[in-house]
């Protein structure tokens, strides 16, 4: 067991900041928190004590939503709209992953920043390519990182050079969800089931991406109402759907098995009260959103509906891979939607937007997200000592963090109770 000392601040509900001056956290060999203490417990008095000073101890974060191949293209093209971006950018790029060389080049890099960013836990879309998948979740092993990686399915609407059969994308997760299991990584990587969205997958496809979930209950990922032309679109493919989320229900995959959906920015009535009825989780994407047009999410009435939201920075549509910038983001789309609506939809709290970035993100991993007795220690500890001029409080410290800090400040990381060194390769 270790005993770690430090300025402790977490969010066990969206609307309390717990803080902790000074105080300790006890974290187990098998990288569970076995205790949070305002003194030092006369039972560990034996015990060394690892002193972080006045340094922050936060949870990790948590980045449910992000696109690996699409690294390389960050800060591009974002004077487009989805589809037209989708086309003349991303696919192009996408397609280099044949090559699996380049894979693991751009791959490393994207795995490297994201240890930097402070993120140890992610929902990642890998390509259509199976073995430049395998190479990405080799590289999350080596760094100790725990992630949800998908080979993306795609067999219509889309380029030929971007397409794979039925069969191709069943076997490819198949042999990912077999090569992890005999690799072995301690359950931190694992495969998601990936359609990339309801136009560029056939019914066939999605069939047997449902069959496929029901049988091996792996959680699912793509995308649902993020843009108001991709909803016309699925109308005219999916006539038979009474929503754009009916679209992946019938077909078993809205809630069947875990289930994330990006964007939600047009997500109402039947289709909200689905993805409520089926637990299904809102990932918020608020810089890609603004980035392409795309809208607001109402995040405030998902919330109050008690649906699960988390927070995504969908690289590269989303142009920085921080979670700090997706939580200012996140506030400050909630204040336009709040002007927007007079008032109707209050707008996000720093605690809430923190609490969606860390706890809310990490209860897809399980345990993780937050300081509380029996969950996984992924945790930043975070110097802001250039930040602290006037003695602001701890709660003003992280304010500011969150809103001026970057991945310097970050000065250890640790995943399941484990620190993680910068990778190397």
């Amino acid at each position: 067991m270790k005993l770690y000392k430090a300025n402790i601040l977490f969010t066990p509900e969206p609307n309390k900041l717990e803080i902790i001056p000074n105080g300790y956290i006890a974290v187990l060999n098998s990288g569970l928190i076995k205790g949070i203490y305002k003194e030092k417990p006369e039972e560990y008095e034996w015990r060394e004590v690892i002193d972080f000073g006045d340094k922050l101890l936060i949870p990790a974060f948590n980045d449910l939503h992000v696109h690996a191949p699409q690294y390389r293209n960050m800060g591009l093209a974002l004077d487009l709209e989805l589809l037209p971006w989708l086309n003349t950018y991303t696919f192009p790029e996408e397609r280099k992953f044949a090559d699996y060389q380049y894979a693991i080049k751009i791959y490393r890099r994207f795995v490297h920043e994201l240890w930097m960013q402070g993120t140890m836990r992610s929902s990642v879309f890998a390509t259509i390519h199976p073995e430049a998948t395998r190479r990405l979740a080799d590289i999350f092993v080596q760094a100790g990182m725990g992630s949800y990686i998908g080979l993306v399915g795609m067999n219509r609407n889309s380029p030929d050079f971007l397409c794979n059969s039925t069969k191709d994308v069943i076997d490819g997760t198949r042999m990912l969800k077999k090569y992890l299991e005999e690799r072995g990584n301690d359950d931190l990587v694992k495969p998601i089931i990936t359609p990339r969205f309801v136009p560029s997958c056939s019914d066939e496809m999605l069939k047997a991406l449902g069959d496929l979930a029901a049988e091996t209950g792996l959680p699912v990922q793509s995308h649902l109402s993020e843009n108001r032309s991709e909803i016309d679109w699925v109308k005219q493919l999916e006539p038979d759907s009474t929503c754009y989320g009916d679209a992946y229900n019938r077909y078993g995959l809205f809630g069947q098995t875990p289930t994330l959906m990006a964007h939600c920015c047009y997500t109402d009535g039947e289709e909200l009260e689905l993805m409520k009825r089926n637990g299904v989780y809102v990932v918020h994407c608020p810089m890609s959103n603004s980035n392409l047009s795309s809208g607001m999410a109402p995040i405030r009435k998902f919330l109050n509906e008690g649906i699960n939201v988390a927070l995504g920075t969908d690289v590269s549509a989303g142009h920085n891979m921080s979670m700090l910038r997706v939580i200012q983001y996140a506030i400050q789309v909630s204040k336009l939607h709040y002007a927007q609506t007079h008032g109707e939809m209050q707008f996000l709290s720093l605690s809430e937007a923190f609490y969606l970035a860390t706890k809310a993100g990490g209860s897809f991993f399980g345990k993780v997200g937050s300081f509380e007795p029996g969950y996984e220690f992924d945790a930043l500890v975070v110097d802001d000592s250039y930040l602290n001029y006037d003695n602001y409080t701890l709660e003003q410290r992280l304010e500011r963090y969150i809103y001026l800090g970057d991945d310097r400040d970050i000065k250890r990381r640790f995943c399941r109770g484990k620190e993680l060194v910068e990778p190397v390769y």
